[in-house]
């Protein structure tokens, strides 16, 4: 008993959370098989290696707050044609964030966009980069909110601060001259220095309307397209599609039937 009340004091000193519950397993293995001390030794570690990895993981993910988990492999590749899935796969290596740059995905709604950027963000919080998801009106609301309170500068701050930053929906929403200047002040304080993931539904031309300044969003458009890169997705919508497939939609030789 003294020597197992040892061993949990260390584990717990440690930190060591997944050994306390495996131990006797791993024990009783080591003696059926003949396994030696360091190879013992060995699959303990890397089990509780494998256990701190996974609770890092969760707890990163839950910080990022992604609206939903998915990945590239979930990708419907060969419904959207118009997308180079060697390109986005070349993008998933995350050279990109090694060095600052940024990834604009542009394309009508429901094509796939936020879909790519989660997929991305969840590859980078597997090898360890901060990430911080928001959409454009959440982004543009708690500007505004931080603005009001006075805590604006450090708002802004807290956005750049994190290896990947994703801003999606961009155009949904046109944003006020305050907010328009404080996510000019986000972009610029990440050039070269963090990169950011972004998604819209409007063209580059069209990005004045959204900021309500041209020669603004010309200023936005210099920092974000200088170092990145832009994957314009032309296709239907998933939503549409999964509809059609439930039978919303008919077709046009039903439609004619019952004409």
């Amino acid at each position: 008993m003294i020597i197992q009340e040892r061993l949990q004091a260390a584990f717990q000193q440690f930190g060591w959370v997944r050994i306390p519950d495996t131990l006797h397993a791993h024990a009783e293995e080591a003696a059926k098989h003949n396994l030696t001390y360091l190879e013992f030794l060995d699959k303990l570690l890397q089990e509780e290696l494998a256990a701190k990895h996974e609770r890092y993981l969760k707890t990163r993910t839950r910080l990022a707050k992604l609206p939903y988990h998915k990945t590239l492999d979930q990708f419907d590749f060969e419904f959207q044609p118009s997308i180079d899935e060697r390109r986005i796969r070349d993008l998933a290596t995350l050279r990109f964030v090694e060095h600052q740059e940024n990834v604009i995905l542009l394309g009508p709604p429901g094509v796939g966009k936020t879909h790519l950027a989660v997929a991305l963000a969840m590859e980078a919080i597997s090898r360890r980069k901060t990430v911080y998801f928001t959409s454009a009106h959440d982004l543009v609301q708690t500007l505004q909110d931080a603005h009001r309170s006075g805590s604006i500068q450090q708002k802004v701050r807290a956005y750049t601060k994190p290896d990947m930053l994703l801003i999606d929906e961009i155009g949904y929403r046109k944003m006020d001259e305050t907010a328009a200047h404080f996510f000019f002040q986000i972009v610029s304080e990440r050039y070269e220095k963090g990169s950011i993931v972004l998604t819209s539904n409007k063209s580059f031309g069209m990005w004045g309307d959204i900021f309500g300044d041209t020669v603004l969003a010309t200023a936005i458009l210099d920092r974000l397209l200088h170092h990145s890169s832009t994957i314009n997705i032309k296709g239907e919508s998933y939503r549409v599609k999964e509809k059609k497939k439930a039978g919303f939609f008919r077709s046009e030789n039903q439609a004619d039937q019952h004409a």
